[in-house]
């Protein structure tokens, strides 16, 4: 079954409260339900669609590079992840939904010397949405937020990439909320935990 073409488009009210500078409006995806569709410019320059990813599980994930979450997970965590996710097969996206002149907005060239910098070298795409138009599609509240879709587009998780915000020498080990998500969809499973609570830096919309 392919995934839904439906594409997310900008409600009245949402578009008059970007427009109007009244604050950010945010979606409400559901877990189980199709994972709103949308249409963005990556960091190389091509015009991708997520609905261009039918039959295949798509990881998203919201960064920040001047994120200190984002930095400690960038320590290898993350890399180790996605370079798990692209054997699997994963299409593993970043989207980076900082405003102009906000913390994290960077360029397409400058997001992508990052990952190569840190070694983030199974990122299949970047997603460059300063005016936060996915990031609102999604309700993405932090950097990192992660989201699991399956193949047949359908929102599998949303939440944290795992349950340890701040740990302490001694803590047990984390547990890794979205490798788990991804690793039951993967196998064709039913995920234990679909939602959790993300935590990080707020995202810097614009507004």
């Amino acid at each position: 079954m392919a995934i839904s073409r439906r594409t997310f488009t900008l409600t009245a009210s949402l578009l008059a409260a970007t427009t109007l500078g009244l604050g950010v409006a945010h979606a409400n995806p559901v877990v189980g339900e199709p994972a709103p569709d949308f249409t963005a410019t990556t960091a190389t320059g091509e015009t991708v669609s997520l609905s261009d990813f039918a039959g295949q599980t798509v990881m998203l994930e919201w960064t920040n590079h001047g994120c200190p979450y984002v930095v400690r997970h960038y320590g290898g965590n993350m890399q180790a992840q996605q370079d798990a996710a692209a054997e699997a097969g994963v299409v593993w996206i970043q989207v980076i939904s900082s405003a102009p002149g906000e913390q994290g907005y960077v360029s397409a060239e400058e997001a992508l010397a990052l990952n190569e910098e840190r070694g983030a070298s199974n990122v299949a795409h970047i997603f460059m949405d300063p005016e936060g138009v996915i990031g609102r599609a999604y309700d993405a509240r932090t950097t990192p937020h992660m989201y699991v879709i399956d193949g047949e587009g359908t929102l599998r998780y949303n939440g944290g990439i795992d349950d340890q915000p701040r740990p302490r020498a001694g803590d047990p080990d984390p547990i890794p909320y979205a490798q788990l998500a991804l690793n039951a969809v993967l196998a064709g499973e039913e995920v234990e935990t679909p939602e959790t609570q993300p935590y990080g830096c707020n995202v810097k919309y614009a507004g």
